[in-house]
């Protein structure tokens, strides 16, 4: 069975709503703009995340004018465009209680727009020319701010299994694919997680290796479109057939990937899959 892309997305702002496209360029840190910027709180540059922000969820960003222009906007805050500072002041971050070195600070408009948003003093953050920072697993990689990989790609065939156990449970809806977040969406087999098994994919022209699975906090309890918290699904049930003992039984969904060749890739594009991957 063919297996194909079916959807490309790209995350600006780390933590906030993503921006579908029909094709992207894929860099060694992933699609081309994921993940650049990231909002920290104000005092001592820790990232901030869906985790303790659900609301991140429903702010948007996209990346304009090949990357000269920052656009956001919400439901309940004005929309905000941003002459971005690809370098300038600098502040320390940092992301899971390790240090990331400096980050490029947006400014005082930026600033703002985020901590009315959240409610919470923050700040917007981009990475600094020449950011070098490596992935984990068995392709490492490069990052930029990501949790840890350069690509998360899942397929509709496992949305589509992992709904089919949610609906014989009779008692909640379906969920969408954006609760996972996912940079690549494939689509075309009809196996439940056969992204976990390939070692190597060609997508368009760029190629990925397998990292690791991608294992699951309390984020996809977040509705993406409201910013507010909808569980128990899909985390109640992801629970009953996809715990990783190698992981203290933490859940998974879809595979982190490193990019080996960069490339360019587009919606509808043909894929090939090599495996098997450790996972």
């Amino acid at each position: 069975m063919t297996i194909t892309v079916h959807e490309l997305v790209y995350y600006p702002v780390k933590g906030c709503a993503g921006t579908r496209v029909d094709s992207a360029r894929v860099t060694a840190t992933g699609l081309e703009h994921d993940r650049t910027f990231m909002v920290v709180d104000a005092a001592d540059g820790t990232f901030r995340s869906q985790r303790t922000h659900p609301a991140m969820a429903a702010l948007r960003a996209e990346v304009l004018d090949s990357g000269a222009v920052l656009a956001l906007s919400t439901g309940s805050t004005g929309p905000l465009r941003l002459d971005v500072v690809p370098d300038g002041p600098r502040r320390e971050v940092s992301m899971f209680g390790t240090a990331l070195g400096p980050a490029v600070d947006q400014g005082d408009a930026a600033a703002e727009w985020f901590s009315d948003a959240l409610g919470a003093a923050s700040r917007l953050v981009r990475v600094v020319p020449g950011f070098d920072r490596d992935g984990w697993g068995e392709t490492p990689g490069k990052v930029n701010f990501g949790d840890a990989h350069a690509v998360l790609v899942t397929s509709t065939a496992s949305l589509a299994g992992l709904n089919a156990r949610i609906a014989a449970r009779g008692d909640a809806a379906p969920v969408p694919m954006d609760r996972f977040r996912a940079n690549i969406v494939l689509t075309g087999d009809d196996e439940p997680h056969f992204e976990d098994r390939a070692a190597r994919m060609t997508v368009g022209t760029a190629e990925l290796a397998y990292s690791v699975k991608a294992i699951r906090c309390n984020v996809p309890l977040v509705d993406q479109r409201t910013g507010r918290r909808a569980g128990p699904e899909p985390v109640r049930t992801l629970a009953t057939y996809r715990r990783e003992p190698e992981f203290g039984n933490k859940l998974s969904f879809g595979a982190k990937n490193a990019v080996v060749r960069e490339g360019v890739v587009r919606a509808g594009d043909p894929v090939s899959v090599h495996g098997p991957a450790g996972g």
